[in-house]
């Protein structure tokens, strides 16, 4: 068993804060990596998608709107308490709608590294 306390804040590739929870690194993870993600009142992450692996979101706090698809033509509002499914190479790019409130969410995926396998996404190539 392995408690941690996400104390440490890094800055993804997508450019957000993220604290770290679980991972091979701080639990010995083979298969699972789970912190906590914020989007800062305005905020918004770079456009990206996930080279390979799931991610399930569950949001605590705010309500973000997600662009997803090619050319990010879609898109999905999530308010406090719902969850939240992105498949593998599913361009996405979440986005706190609050100008006030930061967004607080927590974000799972089936790859054990802290540095997740990001590939940037340019939305004007699929335009």
């Amino acid at each position: 068993m392995v408690t941690v306390r996400p104390d440490r804040e890094i800055l993804t590739r997508q450019g957000l804060p993220n604290f770290l929870g679980i991972s091979g690194a701080t639990a010995g993870s083979t298969g699972l990596c789970m912190n906590i993600v914020v989007i800062p009142p305005g905020g918004q992450a770079e456009a990206h998608y996930h080279d390979g692996y799931e991610t399930a979101i569950f949001l605590l706090e705010g309500t973000v709107e997600t662009l997803y698809g090619d050319g990010l033509r879609q898109s999905v509002v999530n308010t406090a308490g719902e969850f939240l499914f992105i498949p593998p190479f599913v361009p996405h790019q979440p986005r706190n709608l609050s100008a006030t409130e930061p967004a607080r969410a927590i974000v799972a995926r089936n790859d054990p590294n802290e540095r997740e396998s990001v590939v940037m996404y340019d939305p004007e190539r699929d335009a």
